[in-house]
This record gives C-alpha cells, structure tokens and sequence, in this order.
C-alpha cells in the first residue's frame, strides 16, 4: 500500500543531489522509503548553483523519482543550504546599563535584533549562534536576572553570498517545488554524527567532501566555528591526473591505491602500479602526490580551528563525507594537528532501517542527506488529486513534477508574514520570500517611526516658535504696571 505520511528532503552537493523520503516511527527509528540521486556536475560547483536551468531539471527529475516509488504526491520538501559561500563571523554588541540594574528579557531581544540588523556587503545573515554573554567580567550563558553595569553578546553569524541563496530559492520556485523548511546543512550533519559529550566536550567535525571541505567547532554545546573550504576529494583525482590519465581513470586509481598516509619505512621502492595496459607509475611517486594534496586539506581544515580552541578538544577530531573513506585519513590528521582522538564518522547516530545500498554502504556519503531527514517533522505526503502550491502558495494545478515540465516563477507573490529567525529551530534558516517580508517590514517600520518622529519634532518647534511670540509674564507684568501709569 502507498506510504501516506513520509517526509522528504534534498541535498545538493558538489557532485549529486540526492533526495530521500523516509517515515519517522515511535520508537525514534527511521524507515527509509526511497533514495535517488541525479549527476550534479554539469550545475552545480563547491556546493553552489551556477546553472540554474540543469538545477531545475535534476530536482524536477529528483521530484518524479521518489513519486514514483513512493507512489504518492509530494506537498513540500525539506531542503539543506551549504556550499563554499558560507562562512562564519563573530559580532559583539555592548549594552551599557545604567543604575546597576539587572539584565531583562527585552534587553537581551533588543541585542539580537541588533546584530540581526548587521549589514554585510553582498551577505545574509542565514542563522545566528548565540554565544556566551559577558556581564561585566563574568561570562553567563543565561544573562537574564543578573546585575551589571555592562553587557556584552557575542554573536556567532552564519553568512551566505545573497546571490547564491537567491539562485537556489529561485531553481525550487522554478521547479515549481515547495519548501517546508531550510535548515544548513553542515547543522544537520553535526545533529547526525556528532555525540552529546562530543558537543560538550569540545571537537571538530570535519566534513571530507568531493570540491569543498567544511570544518565546525563545538565547545560547550555551542558551534564556536564553520568554515567551507575549497578543497575536496577531486583535488586529489586531478593530481593524479598529472601522470597522463584520463580522470574517470584517475578516480579508479585513487579507490585501488591511494593513502592519505605512509610510513617512510613501508614505502616499497621497487613496487609499482599499473596506471593502464602498457604503463607503469612508481608507488613512491603515486605516495608523493596523493600525499602532497592531503596535507594541504588537512592543514586548511585545522587552519580553520580558531587558536583558544585548538587545546581544549577533549573530543577530538571528527571525520565525516566521502573523503573519510580514503586509508589512513585519520592518521594524517593525527600526523599533522598533534591531535591522538580521531573518529571516523561513516554513519549517523539515528537508529535507520533501510535495505538500499546507498544506505546501508555507511561510507559517509549519505550522513548529510539522512540529517537533513531527521530533521523534518511535517508529513509531505499529498494527494495525487490535491492541486500543488508553488513556494508562494498560489494553486498551480499543472504542477511540474507530474507533467515534468519547467514553468515560470509566479509573478504575484502571497502576502507572507516572517517568522521571527530568533525563534526558528537550531539550523533552519528563513526561506528567500520571508526575508523579503521581514525587510519590508523593517522599512514600513523605520518609515513609521520617521514619521512620527518627524511630526514630534514639528509639534516641539511650533511649540517653540509660539512661545516665542507669547508674551513673558515679566513683560506682561510691566504692561499692567503700566496701565495705572498711563491712567494717572
């Protein structure tokens, strides 16, 4: 019988994007239903849209695919932000509090605000991590009820390029495909792979992907960093190009022989590898270069790791992605950061009943899509004869996913009310249009508070130039003694 209550999420990565549906059951299992995958390298490069048309298509064909093994509509899917654009960035608002008064709820909400308000040139501000606060020189994490003359919130802002946010929003909106949520991706992954006394204790989890690398740091439950780097388990399949081979052959060679590390004394001088029918490459050389690359991804990654951190990592290092299945990549981490812990994270936490190879392989690969599952919590499920909404919620009935055709972008929006992003679940993000929404509220806001600023200042003068004109009770009082002057 057809599953009538499943959730859906896409991942696009670097290489695939990758949809999944799945039911969440009481006892906190979850039963995979369906996995397909569409080739992403001709649309999209480090994690970010560059053709938006071949998007539309891959996630138009993602939508048919679990249709039809789901065999069942699809209402809205859940879907993770990620890629080379986004990065962190520490902010830090003061409050000088008068009177030694003890910090209030609303202080603490004008703060966020605030730094919500920040403007970075061709930025957004996706989610914000709130860090300690600093009540003059003690650090709360609860600051409300405490006294203190100075207040400090350190804001930890999770940043994307405006313009590649707006391009994905635009390929679902195209795809005629709407969103339930948007939650970041590495957020999702940390939530799948990462332990409770991992979190707490302090670690680094670093996320081995084909073009990007992304690196976080947790200290006491709180995400301390998030970095995407550039470097990915392809460089390495280029590098192996430099001995002449096509790069569907490099990759081969990289599964059959490559390590991430080599003890000197294992290197066998005289073996080599067969690089086709006719040559040959000596392992040294194969070692040296296959080498060279990881360290420079490993030396990135711990770059990454802001220096108060870097001692207090009582959880380790956590390795996750693709790129985690390369031999002996947790020895070159060790090797190279000093750091003894390493895990290598090849499945997600969750409790998962699945038969698909794609899940049960636990090679990695999969960790971020089955996070961003975890995370839905509406059913997706629609009535094949229910008409379909686009992101705006206007009723297309022709939807893209069943005639599996592209259409153009609604050109009347609903009239959208924001959610406050303060109050939205850990990791989701608003989608473009609240965004929008929230902006123009600001601006009718601001407009707003102009105006009746502008009229109080107007009302003050008029009140100032009228008792200008109005005579003063010492010269009104001369007047009078005067009047019995002039009657005498």
């Amino acid at each position: 019988m057809p599953a009538r209550n499943f959730i859906v999420a896409i991942e696009l990565g670097s290489t695939k994007i990758k949809g999944i549906a799945g039911q969440k059951k009481s006892d906190g299992r979850i039963d995979v239903l369906a996995v397909v995958s569409e080739d992403a390298t001709q649309c999209i490069r480090k994690g970010v849209v560059y053709n938006i048309d071949k998007t539309v298509q891959c996630i138009t064909n993602i939508i048919q695919r679990l249709r039809s093994q789901l065999k069942a509509g699809i209402k809205h899917v859940y879907i993770g932000v990620g890629g080379q654009s986004i990065h962190s960035d520490l902010n830090v608002i003061v409050k000088e509090i008068s009177g030694d008064i003890p910090v209030t709820q609303q202080l603490i909400v004008e703060m966020m605000d605030q730094n919500r308000s920040m403007e970075y040139p061709e930025k957004e501000i996706l989610d914000v991590e709130v860090q300690e606060y600093k009540a003059d020189n003690l650090m709360q994490t609860e600051p409300v009820g405490v006294q203190c003359q100075r207040l400090e919130g350190n804001f930890l802002n999770i940043l994307q390029s405006k313009r590649h946010y707006q391009k994905l929003n635009t390929c679902f909106e195209i795809a005629d495909v709407k969103i339930a949520e948007v939650y970041l991706a590495p957020f999702a992954l940390a939530d799948a792979v990462l332990t409770p006394v991992e979190k707490r204790s302090g670690c680094v989890l670093v996320d081995l992907g084909a073009d990007t690398t992304t690196v976080m740091v947790y200290h006491k439950n709180i995400i301390r960093h998030l970095a995407v780097i550039p470097l990915g388990g392809n460089n390495i399949t280029k590098d192996i190009c430099s001995l002449q081979v096509e790069e569907h052959e490099a990759e081969k060679l990289k599964l059959r022989y490559a390590s991430a590390y080599t003890e000197p004394a294992d290197i066998d001088q005289s073996l080599n590898y067969d690089l086709d029918y006719e040559r040959k490459v000596e392992s040294s050389r194969f070692i040296d270069i296959v080498e060279a690359r990881v360290q420079e991804i490993v030396a990135n990654a711990w770059n990454q790791v802001p220096q108060e951190y870097q001692d207090k990592l009582l959880g380790g290092i956590v390795l996750t992605g693709g790129g985690s299945n390369l031999k002996n990549i947790d020895v070159a981490f060790t090797k190279q950061t000093g750091v003894e812990k390493v895990r290598l994270a090849n499945f997600v936490t969750y409790t998962i009943s699945s038969s698909n190879p794609a899940i049960t392989a636990h090679d990695g690969t999969m960790n971020t899509l089955i996070g961003l599952l975890a995370k839905g919590d509406q059913n997706c499920w629609q009535p094949e004869e229910q008409k379909s909404q686009n992101l705006f919620g206007e009723t297309n009935p022709n939807t893209t996913a069943q005639q599996g055709q592209t259409s153009q972008p609604a050109q009347t929006a609903e009239i959208i009310t924001p959610r406050d992003p303060n109050t939205l679940p850990q990791g989701a993000v608003q989608t473009m249009a609240e965004m929008e929404a929230a902006k123009a509220a600001a601006a009718a806001k601001a407009a707003k508070e102009a105006e009746e600023q502008r009229l109080a200042d107007e009302a003050k003068r008029q009140m100032e130039e009228e008792a200008k004109r109005k005579p003063s009770f010492g010269s009104r009082l001369v007047k009078w003694l005067g009047s019995f002057t002039d009657e005498e």
